[in-house]
């Protein structure tokens, strides 16, 4: 499907935060960079990420039920690059990273800005991505920043 260059320009315009979107399954960790999340509930504390099917982390989603949302500030855009640009299928990204562990065992970054861990309460297919709603488990802010702000043509300069 040919998407017109005029929406593809419109929905650039939707305002996104940068995250990395960690996980656990099978005593493996990953994470990948993410920027459609979204706060779903407030009872219960609910939120969505946007995963493509294609992504390693997605099967692991999938699987272990569990994730971790990883909130990051401008400081923190060579962390997103880290988690964003290869694939945990042929990458440890935890190689060398420092993180801790909360309620469900996905990694939680020490150099976050914010953090939700989560397990999976519904999905939706939604075209080449599935929507993994989360009910926040746990969560807490490791220092007051502002949240980095998705442009893609900043981001992979």
């Amino acid at each position: 499907m040919t998407i017109k260059p005029e929406l593809s320009l419109a929905l650039r315009r939707i305002i996104h935060g940068v995250y990395i979107i960690s996980t656990k399954n099978e005593g493996k960790v990953n994470a990948m960079t993410a920027a459609w999340v979204a706060r779903a509930s407030f009872e219960p504390p609910l939120i969505t990420v946007a995963i493509g099917n294609t992504r390693h982390s997605h099967e692991m989603i999938k699987s272990s039920g569990i994730f971790a949302v990883n909130v990051l500030s401008v400081e923190n855009i060579m962390l997103g690059k880290h988690f964003g640009l290869k694939t945990g299928k042929k990458t440890d990204k935890f190689a060398d990273m420092d993180y801790d562990v909360k309620a469900t065992g996905s990694p939680i970054l020490k150099d976050c800005t914010a953090w939700l861990d989560c397990k999976v309460v519904s999905s939706i297919e939604a075209g080449d991505h599935t929507i993994f709603i989360g009910e926040c488990l746990d969560g807490g802010v490791m220092r007051e920043a502002d949240t980095l702000i998705y442009d893609k043509e900043k981001f992979y300069r």
